[in-house]
């Protein structure tokens, strides 16, 4: 999802070890979509309790954060508010490739393939309101903050780095960086062992030799979740077009309103009064909303309930961010 500007940046390595202490403002659509897509049974099932209600995500959201609040990391969750009109052709489009994807894993479904099953399954990911509620409701009883955003999740992240209220965005998206973030994470999962990807805004501008102004603008051209772009426009064709000072000639190229194209990346709406508090984990709560309400295992709950206990660095219990 979002821009495809891989292609043009390189990422710095970094461990778990360099965020200790920091604040993460994550993506919780981006991230939700990560677990409803990856956590599922062989065939594609998702993970489901006894009343058939979906608990993929809620066994992401109690297994990511307790272990990465174990190395030391403070989460805040940023929710999706109302999306841009211009999202809409886009929403549509994928709503078209998620129904086109559950058939295609049902007919796998009959006939038992279970590969092929499971591939057009994660391809069917999609979000409810139930999806939603349940996750706010396990991060309130985790003591993990969330905030909810007037207009994109990724917009507002990125205002709470610059505000000084996040270090960094966590998201895998790239137009993290067309919004300005600062600094972005992507592959914040649970494994020490996967090297994270860093991205430095000041840097990556630096590197390409643009402006935030020309990245937007490359985008707009490559393509964006609000517009299609230009056909052949690929992200190093884009650069070279900036390089050469060509970008605003070829922009004019596009069919669509540019100047508010360009707004929702650099003056998009974000909501300016929220408020951030770590509460006390609710460990009762969390043994009755998991196990008796969704049957997760005790045994294997209690084994999250120790990394929110206790930071993996011997410092103090958690009760110290409070």
């Amino acid at each position: 999802m979002g821009v495809k500007i891989k292609d043009i940046i390189e990422p710095e390595r970094i461990t778990f070890k360099d965020l200790e202490g920091r604040t993460i403002a994550i993506d919780a659509f981006n991230t939700l979509y990560q677990f409803l897509a990856i956590i599922r049974q062989r065939d594609g099932t998702p993970l489901l309790d006894r009343e058939g209600n979906v608990t993929s995500h809620l066994s992401g959201i109690l297994y990511r954060n307790a272990s990465i609040i174990e190395k030391g990391i403070k989460p805040i969750y940023v929710f999706d508010g109302q999306a841009p009109q211009e999202k809409s052709e886009t929403q549509e489009a994928r709503r078209q490739v998620r129904a086109e994807a559950d058939a295609k894993w049902k007919e796998a479904l009959k006939v038992g393939d279970e590969a092929t099953a499971r591939k057009y399954a994660m391809r069917s990911t999609k979000m409810s309101p139930y999806i939603i509620e349940s996750a706010k409701e396990l991060l309130t009883l985790m003591g993990i903050p969330y905030i909810e955003a007037y207009g994109e999740g990724e917009a507002q992240a990125t205002y709470m780095v610059r505000k000084g209220d996040a270090w960094a965005v966590g998201s895998q998206d790239y137009d993290c960086l067309l919004f300005g973030a600062r600094r972005v994470i992507r592959n914040l999962t649970n494994s020490s062992k996967k090297s994270l990807e860093f991205y430095d805004l000041k840097k990556v501008l630096n590197q390409l030799n643009i402006t935030q102004e020309e990245l937007v603008d490359m985008g707009l051209l490559i393509g964006t979740d609000f517009n299609d772009g230009i056909k052949g426009i690929s992200s190093k064709k884009a650069l070279k077009l900036a390089s050469k000072g060509q970008l605003e000639e070829k922009i004019k190229e596009l069919p669509d309103d540019v100047d508010n194209l360009r707004n929702i990346f650099l003056n998009h709406q974000v909501n300016t009064d929220y408020k951030i508090k770590w509460n006390k984990v609710d460990y009762d709560k969390i043994y009755e909303f998991m196990c008796e309400q969704h049957g997760f295992s005790p045994e294997r709950l209690e084994n999250s309930i120790k990394k929110l206990k206790t930071l993996n660095t011997g410092q103090k219990s958690l009760e110290a961010w409070f």
